[in-house]
């Protein structure tokens, strides 16, 4: 268990659980780190405000903790965590979102973190208006029409590697990834499944 001296601050990174991405730097004192543990829910102590504050306590973006990590000497934390709506008060999902020549940088890192984020927002268009999202039609409409796409985007992508196009190809998984996803969230799984068995997989070969 971390030992933590009075009005000592460990730096805190916080990681999404399921997508690995950074989304945040914090501190947390021994008081904050009691609150996180006993709520559940990611709280700093704040040095410009002097005092705790459980993240997403005004926005409701707040991070449930699903591991908390010490590192080798014990003077750092790493959480992991289920952000509910974007972490970084810029409305991004991270706030590690710019280079070192304070350019916006395109996608997550990792890359493969955006299945995760599509994941999340098929998700939340599960109880969408049909006529309001694509994904919601196919999600009202059951396993028979989301099945439909996947063998049309299955025949797709057979289609685009027998002409020999990058571009095509990678486009087409696309589609069918996402209609992967869609299948999923009706089935009231996550990707996480998935990974689980190509890790055992991996494992025993």
């Amino acid at each position: 268990m971390v030992q933590m001296r009075d009005n000592e601050l460990l730096p805190v990174i916080v990681q999404h659980a399921r997508s690995g991405e950074v989304l945040m730097l914090g501190y947390m004192n021994a008081e904050a780190l009691v609150a996180t543990r006993e709520s559940g829910f990611v709280t700093f102590y704040s040095r410009s405000r002097q005092r705790l504050w459980r993240k997403g306590e005004t926005s409701g973006n707040t991070l449930r903790v699903v591991e908390m990590r010490q590192d080798c000497d014990g003077d750092a934390l790493l959480v992991l965590a289920e952000p509910a709506g974007p972490t970084c008060h810029t409305g991004r999902p991270s706030c590690f979102f710019r280079d070192l020549a304070e350019t916006e940088v395109a996608g997550p890192v990792p890359p493969v973190a955006i299945v995760a984020r599509l994941a999340d927002r098929i998700h939340d268009r599960r109880d969408a208006a049909p006529t309001e999202s694509y994904t919601a039609k196919l999600l009202h409409g059951g396993v028979d029409r989301i099945g439909k796409k996947i063998g049309e985007e299955a025949a797709e992508v057979i289609i685009a590697a027998k002409n020999g196009n990058p571009a095509e190809v990678a486009y087409e998984l696309a589609d069918l990834i996402y209609h992967s996803l869609v299948l999923l969230e009706n089935q009231g799984m996550t990707a996480e499944a998935v990974w689980a068995e190509l890790a055992r997989r991996y494992a025993s070969s």
